[in-house]
């Protein structure tokens, strides 16, 4: 049964899968680096722009998201 908890939870898992996702070791070797990023005219790719939603995502969210997670787990553990 999909429930509000449920997909309260799921988001919380994308937020931590973003914010622990490496530049340098991950993204780097799939071609997401910053390296390959850089350009010198014309509008940003839609790659590019995914980039920088994962970095804003990773410096605005790591404080809240350490307290989300304690309060999903704390959760979890009193209802099971």
């Amino acid at each position: 049964m999909l429930t509000l908890w449920s997909l309260i939870e799921a988001s919380l898992l994308c937020l931590n899968a973003v914010c622990v996702l490496h530049e340098e070791r991950f993204l780097a070797k799939v071609g997401w680096g910053y390296q390959q990023m850089q350009q010198d005219f014309g509008q940003p790719t839609a790659k590019a722009q995914a980039l920088n939603l994962i970095r804003s995502i990773r410096t605005v969210a790591k404080i809240p998201l350490i307290f989300l997670n304690m309060v999903a787990i704390v959760f979890k553990l009193i209802l099971g």
